[in-house]
């Protein structure tokens, strides 16, 4: 009997398609290559973009805060579809081992803080029947000053949209992970292990 390789979804998807929306990248490139993008929030040298970024049969969304024609931050709603695992690990691949993780029941958050590149990248994935990601986010280090106090990236802006509905703040700690609900393979210190860990 003959069995067909079966590969994952996201087995051929590559980092390199976030590249043009790196904090600090022209607006113009994005228009080029996504005439369609939608302003989502208009100021006077700030807006917020959304695109779509195709990926096999499937598209998912992308938001981009700008300011003065540069990329600022943008968060992507990543495809259920995608293997966490799969995923993670192209992260690792890419950026070294996280620098902290975060465990809160079938949810795990993935933090580099960004030392190297001034560039902090948040990964969230989560598990039910199986393990996927939910979001992916790049934010500077170090925003601009004109960008003013009451800049916020676009991840937080959402995380407290979602929070306020269940009477939480994005500036409350997490509960610390329990040794129990920790994978022995990660840690929620730089000491983590470099190798896959299911959220």
């Amino acid at each position: 009997m003959l069995w067909a390789k079966v590969d994952p979804p996201n087995y051929n998807f590559s980092l390199e398609a976030f590249e043009l929306f790196k904090p600090g990248s022209p607006v113009e490139e994005i228009r080029k290559k996504y005439p369609t993008a939608e302003i989502v929030d208009q100021k006077i040298e700030s807006a917020v973009l959304k695109v779509y970024v195709a990926h096999l049969r499937y598209r998912f969304p992308v938001f981009i805060q700008t300011h003065r024609d540069k990329t600022v931050d943008y968060i992507a709603r990543l495809p259920h579809y995608f293997l966490h695992d799969l995923f993670h690990q192209t992260l690792i691949k890419r950026y070294g081992k996280q620098d902290n993780y975060i465990k809160r029941e079938e949810s795990a958050l993935y933090v580099w803080k960004g030392a190297k590149d001034g560039i902090k990248r948040v990964y969230n994935g989560t598990c039910t029947i199986t393990c996927f990601p939910v979001y992916y986010s790049e934010m500077m280090v170090a925003p601009p000053a004109e960008l003013g106090a009451d800049y916020r990236p676009l991840l937080t802006q959402f995380e407290n949209a979602v929070l306020e509905k269940i009477g939480h703040k994005i500036s409350e700690a997490p509960p610390a992970p329990t040794a129990s609900a920790t994978p022995a393979s990660a840690s929620s210190t730089a000491s983590a292990s470099p190798t896959v860990t299911k959220p």
